[in-house]
């Protein structure tokens, strides 16, 4: 199969929604059970080998994880203690997956007390009782984590540059995204909020600092979406030349935009990516006069020290 697998998002809009759904529920468990980390951290999934994983979530003296194996078509729960259990990835409605997973952790023990109710989207219908969502079409799903596995890689890669605070990459299941934020080290004016059927103070949380975030999400384009903004926005940002081939600042976003397709469709994808990921970094630590030559650093710095079996 193709590392940049073509999924125009119009195939999958109706598995897509319902996998948001899911994730949401499995985010929230996390959620109930890790210490708050700045902006949020704590509550997001991880791209894995087989799909998207919870990582680690402590849990009385131990710990335990989710993970959705796409590959095997299973939602996998592991704990500390040796117990396992799962459900079959299936179409079945939110109110379904909702009650499955939270039986399959009662079998393990777990208690799992979360707010049975979807944020970031609107109408926000209660996990229990969401029938109209009950879609899954695991092909679909393959291929979204496989350009999820391309997008972690390059902004992976993209995240080793940076020697400031920064985030890990790491997926939202409120907005459905990966994302990776930078951050400047200056605090941020309050953000005004208003997301739909989320608290204005969870933003406030996420963006209490100044900030320049990228990411990828199934939106934005015909297949999905490359994307980077910032918080505040520094005045000129908009009109900022971002060189990559095919990408541009969408007033209806409030961002710059590279196109999946386009990334797939060019000669050299990761080079594409590459440029969108630093210019737009650029627009914004340039015009909000981030302090550069302190926050950057050069990956490769070590590397004449592993060669020829002189390091690790």
């Amino acid at each position: 199969m193709t590392a940049w697998p073509s999924l125009p998002v119009a195939d999958w809009t109706a598995t897509r929604d319902t996998l948001h759904m899911w994730t949401q529920v499995v985010g929230k468990i996390r959620m109930a059970h890790a210490p708050l980390v700045n902006h949020w951290w704590q509550v997001t999934l991880y791209v894995s080998p087989r799909g998207l994983t919870t990582s680690t979530i402590p849990y009385a003296a131990g710990a335990f994880e989710i993970e959705f194996d796409f590959l095997g078509r299973r939602l996998e729960v592991r704990s500390s203690d040796g117990g396992s259990g799962g459900l079959e990835l299936r179409p079945m409605s939110v109110a379904d997956f909702h009650d499955e997973t939270m039986a399959v952790l009662r079998r393990l023990g777990i208690e799992a007390p979360i707010r049975p109710v979807p944020n970031e989207v609107d109408p926000a219908i209660p996990f229990p009782d969401d029938h109209e969502h009950a879609s899954y079409d695991g092909e679909a799903v393959l291929l979204f984590w496989r350009q999820l596995l391309q997008a972690n890689r390059l902004i992976g890669e993209f995240r080793s540059r940076f020697a400031g605070k920064v985030s890990p990459v790491h997926f939202f299941w409120g907005s459905m995204d990966l994302a990776c934020t930078r951050f400047s080290g200056r605090p941020a004016p309050p953000h005004p909020g208003g997301a739909p059927n989320c608290g204005d103070w969870v933003m406030v949380e996420g963006y209490s600092h100044e900030l320049s975030s990228c990411g990828f999400w199934p939106g934005g384009g015909e297949e999905g979406a490359f994307y980077a903004y910032a918080y505040p926005v520094p005045d000129g940002f908009s009109k900022y030349p971002v060189e990559a081939e095919g990408a541009f600042y969408s007033a209806e976003f409030q961002q710059f935009v590279l196109p999946y397709e386009a990334a797939r469709t060019a000669a050299d994808p990761d080079r594409l990516v590459r440029e969108f990921l630093q210019g737009t970094y650029e627009a914004a630590a340039e015009l909000a006069g981030w302090d550069r030559a302190a926050l950057e650093i050069d990956p490769g710095r070590w590397q004449h020290r592993t060669k020829g079996g002189e390091g690790r």
